[in-house]
C-alpha cells in the first residue's frame, strides 16, 4: 500500500524509557481518530543518534525533524502535518548550528560531518521487520557470498578494507577469520560480543536495537568463510529490548531459509543462538567471554593458544564485537576498497562513539578514523554544557586515559590514542569540565575495576584494590606525597603482569591524570583542597558576615543541625558537624554561603 506520508519514531531504549512507546501508539491513534490512517505509515525505528534531542519523530517526505516529542504532540502532529500538510515549527530542531528553523538532518550540524555505515539503518527501518532490512539490500551480502564468492575472495575483500576489530583491541579482522579458516576441525565457532559494559557507552546495544538483521548476516557470512555452522551471541541480561530483537530477527531469518539447514538453497548450513550474561565487566574479554558461554564461571585464561586456533569448547573461534560483524555486510556489498577510502593509513573506515558527559549534544556519533577529538566536541557535540571550560574527555571507557585540550587537534585513531596515554576502546567518550575533579573520576574508574575484576590474577585483584586505597585516601584528604609514586609504580606493575586487560589498563585513568593534572592532586595533598568541590572531605561551607540576612532558612535546610544562629543574626556553621551536604549552599537567597 502506498502511503502520502511516513512518520518515523524513535524506538531506541532512551526514547523508549522517555514515553517514546507512547508516542509511538499515540500517532497510530490519532491517525485512525483523524480519518487519515490510509495515508500515513507509522514506524517505529532504532536510535537516530541525536540522545540529547530524544524522543525524535521525523516525518517523510518533508524531511521533518521533530525533537523532544511528548505524546500530547500526537494530536497536533497528525493534524497540522498530515491532515494540513504544515509543520509543527515549534517541535522542529533549533540548535545553534542551525541558522533557520531546520527541517533536514543534512542542516543539523550534529549530523553534518558524520558517515552513518554501521548506523546506516538506525533510524531509517523497522528493526522488527525482515522486509525493511531487505529493502535496503539486507542479505545481499550474503547470497553474493554464497553463490558469487570464495572463501578467499571473502578474506581478500576484508583484507583491502583494513577492517580492525572495534572491541579495543584493534587486530585485524581479516587474519582473524583467515586463522581459523586455515584450521582443520569437525567443528568451528562463529561469536558475537555484545557484552557493551563500559560506563556511558551504549553503542553496540544501540546498533542490535536498530539493525539486528546486521549482525545476523554478518555472522553467517563469516560461518560460511570460516567452514563453521554454528554461531552464538553473547549478550548482557540486561539489554531486554535489544535481546527481543535479536529472537526476533533470528525467527524471522529462519522463516526466509536466511538461517538454519540449506540457507538458500546453497547447501550451508548455520544457526544462531543467544547466550545470556549477567553482567560481568570482565567477560567483555574474549577468553573470559567463551568460559561464560561454556557455563562456567567468566574468567580469562592465557593466550596462546587464541580463540581462532582453540577456542569455545576447544575448538576454532572467531569473536567480534557487534561493531565489527555490523561492517561486513557494506564490505561485501560495496567492495573493501570502498570502506578503505575512509579512515586513515592505518586505521580505515569509521568509528561508533557514544558522547557524553558535559557536552551539549550527547548522543551516538559516527566519523571517519583521523576525525579529531575537537570536530566531535567542539562541532558534533555543540561544545560544553552552560559555557563551562573544557577540561578533559575520557576515551575507552575505565580502560582509557584521561586527554587535554593540548591534544584536541589529534586525529582520532589507534596508534595516536595510545600515543597520548588513552585507547580507543568499544567507543565510549565522556566529556569533563571545570566542575570535575580527576581525583575523583579516577577513584570512580578505579572502584569500578576493583568490583569488576574476577580476581584471578594477583596484580589485577591486589593492585586495583591499593591503587583505589590510595585514591581514596587522597579524596579524604589524607594523602602524602609519596602516594602518587605509589599509585605510578603500581599501576605499570598491572599493566605489565595482568592476566587480561581489565588489569591491563585499569591504572590509564590514574596514570593519564597524574601524567596531566598532577597539580590537582598535589592541592588534594598539601592544600587540602578540591578545586571542584566534589571530595567531600574537602569542601568547607562559610556564611559570609556582609551578606547573611539572619533568615534562618539554611538552619531549617540543614539535615545535620550544625547552622546556628538568632533571626536576623549572623548564622554559624560548626565545622566538626557538618555533612558537607551544600543544602545550605544550593538553599541561600542571598549567596552568603560559600564554598571553599
Amino acid at each position: 500500500m502506498a502511503y502520502n506520508h511516513y512518520i518515523l519514531c524513535c524506538g531506541g531504549t532512551a526514547c523508549e524509557s522517555n514515553k517514546g512507546d507512547e508516542i509511538y501508539h499515540g500517532l497510530i491513534a490519532e491517525a485512525e481518530t483523524q480519518n487519515v490512517k490510509d495515508q500515513v505509515q507509522i514506524v517505529k525505528t532504532g536510535c537516530f543518534g541525536f540522545c540529547e534531542q530524544g524522543p525524535i519523530v521525523k516525518v517523510l517526505p518533508e524531511e521533518s525533524f521533530y525533537v523532544n516529542a511528548t505524546p500530547a504532540d500526537c494530536r497536533e502532529i497528525i493534524a497540522e502535518q498530515i491532515v494540513k500538510g504544515r509543520e509543527v515549527k515549534r517541535l522542529l530542531y533549533k540548535g545553534d548550528n542551525v541558522q533557520k528553523k531546520s527541517t533536514a538532518i543534512e542542516d543539523i550540524g550534529f549530523y553534518q560531518k558524520q558517515v552513518r555505515i554501521v548506523l546506516r539503518n538506525c533510524g531509517v527501518i523497522n528493526p522488527e521487520s525482515i522486509d525493511e532490512y531487505i529493502a535496503r539490500e539486507g542479505y545481499a551480502a550474503l547470497e553474493k557470498v554464497l553463490f558469487e564468492m570464495t572463501q578467499d575472495d571473502v578474506i581478500n575483500e576484508l583484507k583491502i578494507s583494513g577492517l580492525r576489530g572495534r572491541g579495543g583491541a584493534g587486530f585485524p579482522t581479516w587474519i582473524k577469520w583467515n586463522s581459523t579458516k586455515g584450521v582443520s576441525a569437525d567443528q568451528k565457532y562463529v561469536i558475537c560480543n555484545a557484552d557493551e559494559g563500559d560506563p556511558g557507552a551504549y553503542m553496540d546495544r544501540s546498533t542490535i536495537e536498530g539493525d539486528p538483521h546486521s549482525i545476523l548476516e554478518a555472522m553467517t557470512i563469516c560461518g560460511h568463510t570460516i567452514g563453521s555452522s554454528q554461531g552464538f551471541i553473547y549478550i548482557r541480561a540486561e539489554y531486554p529490548l535489544a535481546v527481543h530483537r535479536l529472537e526476533l530477527a533470528i525467527a524471522q531469518a529462519h522463516d526466509y531459509g536466511l538461517l538454519g539447514k540449506n540457507i538458500l538453497n546453497s547447501g550451508f548450513d548455520f544457526d544462531i543462538e543467544i547466550r545470556l550474561g549477567a553482567g560481568a565487566f570482565v567477560c567483555g574479554e574474549e577468553t573470559a567471554l567463551i568460559k561464560s558461554v561454556e557455563g562456567n564461571r567468566g574468567m580469562p585464561i592465557p593466550k596462546p593458544p587464541f580463540p581462532a586456533y582453540e577456542g569455545l569448547w576447544h575448538k576454532p573461534t572467531v569473536i567480534n564485537n557487534v561493531e565489527t560483524w555490523a561492517n561486513i555486510p557494506v564490505i561485501i556489498t560495496k567492495g573493501g576498497a570502498w570502506l578503505a577510502k575512509f579512515g586513515t593509513e592505518k586505521s580505515k573506515g569509521t568509528k561508533v562513539f557514544a558522547l557524553t558527559g558535559k557536552v551539549k549534544n550527547s548522543g551516538l556519533v559516527e566519523v571517519p578514523m583521523g576525525t579529531t577529538l575537537r570536530e566531535i566536541i567542539f562541532e558534533i557535540g555543540g561544545g560544553i554544557k552552560d559555557g563551562k571550560k573544557f577540561k578533559g574527555v575520557q576515551t575507552g571507557g575505565p580502560s582509557g586515559g584521561i586527554l587535554t585540550e593540548k591534544v584536541l587537534d589529534t586525529p582520532i585513531d589507534y596508534e595516536s590514542l595510545t600515543a597520548n596515554g588513552s585507547m580507543m576502546g568499544s567507543g565510549g567518550m565522556i566529556v569533563m569540565d571545570e566542575d570535575d575533579c580527576v581525583v575523583d573520576v579516577a577513584r570512580f574508574y578505579m572502584d569500578f575495576c576493583v568490583d569488576e575484576s574476577c580476581g584471578k590474577c594477583a596484580p589485577c585483584r591486589i593492585g586495583t584494590t591499593q591503587m583505589y586505597n590510595l585514591l581514596k585516601k587522597i579524596a579524604n584528604g589524607n594523602g602524602e606525597e609519596e602516594d602518587l609514586e605509589k599509585l605510578e609504580t603500581i599501576g605499570q606493575a598491572m599493566t605489565k603482569a595482568s592476566l587480561c586487560m581489565l588489569g591491563g589498563s585499569a591504572a590509564n585513568p590514574t596514570l593519564s591524570t597524574l601524567r596531566n593534572f598532577r597539580d590537582e592532586y598535589l592541592e588534594h595533598i598539601h592544600d587540602k583542597k578540591c578545586r571542584s568541590g566534589k571530595c567531600k572531605n574537602l569542601i568547607r561551607f562559610e556564611i559570609l558576615a556582609d551578606k547573611c540576612r539572619g533568615c534562618t532558612l539554611c538552619a531549617k535546610k540543614c539535615p545535620a543541625s550544625c547552622i546556628t544562629g538568632s533571626i536576623k543574626q549572623l548564622h554559624v556553621i560548626d565545622q566538626s558537624k557538618c555533612l558537607k551536604c551544600g543544602e545550605c549552599f544550593k538553599n541561600c537567597k542571598f549567596g552568603a554561603i560559600v564554598k571553599k
